[in-house]
């Protein structure tokens, strides 16, 4: 019954893991919604997407029946570890995050060039702070079905 968090910049393929995961009777849950995630303004007047305290320490302390996948990335993701089994980092080159952002459809996020200028901004800044406290990583270059066994594998499927 492990706990385990998808997490890693936009076009990493979180999202199709957590399709794919569902398809195959897993409890998963994209908290990139505004049932999981709130807006704050920072103390610099920035905005930020964070996760709501009570409703993911709800979800993790109250899973009680197979494996529980999550994705997300959040400033306050850290917070929670302690309730996760594992916190998996997918990850990609840059080239390979902007090709399968530019071909979704279900998501509109990094169409715009400025996003787009996110996207490489927080691959360089956001992720190697995921990969210091991860507790896994995947190449998320590797074909979904391959990316979605590791992850059940990790869990103990």
């Amino acid at each position: 019954m492990a706990k385990v968090l998808l997490t890693g910049m936009s076009g990493t393929g979180k999202s199709a893991a957590l399709r794919l995961l569902r398809a195959r009777g897993h409890r998963t849950v994209d908290t990139d919604s505004d049932a999981w995630s709130r807006w704050v303004t920072l103390p610099d007047g920035s905005s930020d997407w964070i996760w709501r305290e009570r409703e993911i320490t709800g979800l993790l302390t109250g899973h009680a029946a197979g494996h529980l996948f999550l994705a997300g990335c959040k400033s306050n993701q850290g917070d929670f570890y302690p309730l996760l089994d594992h916190v998996v980092l997918l990850s990609a080159p840059a080239h390979v995050l902007l090709a399968r952002i530019e071909r979704r459809t279900g998501n509109p996020y990094g169409k715009r060039p400025e996003e787009r200028a996110a996207v490489l901004r927080h691959l360089a800044t956001v992720e190697p702070l995921l990969r210091a406290t991860a507790s896994a990583e995947i190449d998320a270059t590797a074909p979904i079905e391959e990316v979605v066994g590791r992850l059940e594998r990790l869990a103990g499927s």
